[in-house]
């Protein structure tokens, strides 16, 4: 599976995003997809997902009610809104694939950088 990641760029304190993640070329059932992130310096965390089976959504409390996780598995596509951002928010933010049966996620997108000015 290719997963392909969009959307980010620069914006200022306060501003909105919406990253885009479409994956191609699946041979496999997904269970869910998910984004991390990664600040300089910092390790990869894990944002928000959304399961394919009763499209449950996710998010962790850090971006609770600023984030908002959706998707179609239809058309193998996640989204992550990011609105109120914070200079905290800056980082590669990387869409995941995880296929049923698997316990962690195997299938990762390019990143795409989200700077988040002050």
């Amino acid at each position: 599976v290719q997963l392909q990641a969009s959307g980010g760029g620069l914006v200022q304190a306060g501003g909105s995003l919406r990253l885009s993640c479409a994956a191609s070329g699946r041979t496999f059932s997904s269970y869910s997809m998910a984004w991390f992130r990664q600040a300089p310096g910092k390790e990869r965390e894990f944002v928000a997902q959304v399961t394919w089976r009763g499209n449950v959504a996710y998010v962790v409390d850090s971006v609770k009610g600023r984030f908002t996780i959706s998707g179609d598995n239809a058309k193998n596509t996640v989204y992550l809104q990011m609105n109120s951002l914070k200079p905290e928010d800056t980082a590669v933010y990387y869409c995941a694939d995880r296929k049923i049966g698997a316990v962690k996620y195997d299938y990762w997108g390019q990143g795409t950088l989200v700077t988040v000015s002050s």
